[in-house]
């Protein structure tokens, strides 16, 4: 398991009570939630990977059997049905880690990763998701796919790399990690890595419609704190970031607390925002 995302910061931020109650809203493999039980908080557990639920599943049995863990394999955007599903009703804290697992990226095989060439381009962290990455960049007309690297992305090469796409698909479809990365890289003349990781991104945050589900999830999870109770969250990129900045900005619910950046040497720590506030 990699190291979680600022994990201590977290932690230290929520200051868990013994008997609290708390939603680790995208669980991943688990790192925030153990410190969470480990300080005797009671957990509710949302992933929708089952993968993912089903190791912790195993992993932490025993904290299930005696009640202090509960797991659901659930899209957070369903967190309020599923809180008071299961007596998670004016709860001391929430945290939202917006970042994929490393397992996620580098072993699911739904072609997260641009280092794997030859995985399908699928991005759906849900297998019930209908519409698959491939289906975007083939069926998309060349402004839809304009419009959606220039929203989800902001790469300034948004057009051009859309325009190539299409051109592209025409004599050949493109369905590998390794077919887009063909596109982008004749359309600059040279590999880029920073363009592969916000096209890509685009294309994940489209399948899985990552900002539609980020703002109901702030909303609904708004709702379910006690007074006093701490909303936590993880942000890797500015347009993630500025959904979670301009939905604090637009409620008179909550008090500003503290932003911490990522300073750690792993590049997906440097890039990450911890963003905690509490409710009034």
């Amino acid at each position: 398991m990699h190291s979680p995302v600022l994990l201590q910061n977290v932690i230290k931020s929520l200051d868990v009570k013994a008997d609290g109650l708390y939603i680790d809203a995208t669980v991943g493999e688990g790192g925030h939630l153990k410190e969470i039980l480990s300080k005797n908080g009671k957990v509710l557990g949302l992933d929708i990977d089952k993968d993912q639920i089903q190791a912790l599943s195993d992993q932490l049995k025993v904290y299930i059997e005696r009640g202090q863990l509960i797991l659901e394999v659930e899209n957070f955007a369903n967190l309020a049905n599923i809180a008071r599903k299961n007596g998670f009703n004016q709860i001391d804290g929430i945290l939202i880690d917006l970042g994929l697992s490393f397992k996620q990226i580098i072993e699911s095989g739904k072609g997260l990763s641009y280092n794997k060439l030859n995985d399908l381009l699928d991005m759906r962290l849900n297998l019930n998701l209908k519409v698959k990455a491939l289906d975007i960049v083939n069926k998309f007309t060349e402004n839809e796919l304009y419009e959606l690297f220039s929203r989800n992305s902001e790469d300034i090469n948004s057009r051009p790399i859309a325009e190539n796409i299409v051109r592209s698909r025409y004599i050949k479809k493109i369905m590998t990690v390794g077919d887009l990365l063909d596109v982008i890289d004749k359309t600059l003349n040279k590999k880029d890595m920073r363009t592969y990781a916000r096209i890509f991104q685009s294309l994940r945050m489209e399948v899985n419609d990552e900002l539609n589900n980020l703002k109901k999830v702030l909303i609904d999870g708004t709702k379910l704190l006690k007074k006093g109770g701490k909303f936590l969250v993880i942000t890797f990129h500015s347009i993630e970031d500025r959904v979670v900045k301009q939905f604090i900005k637009s409620s008179d619910l909550f008090s500003f607390q503290e932003l911490i950046k990522g300073n750690a040497l792993l590049s997906y720590e440097k890039s990450a925002k911890l963003r905690v506030f509490i409710k009034k």
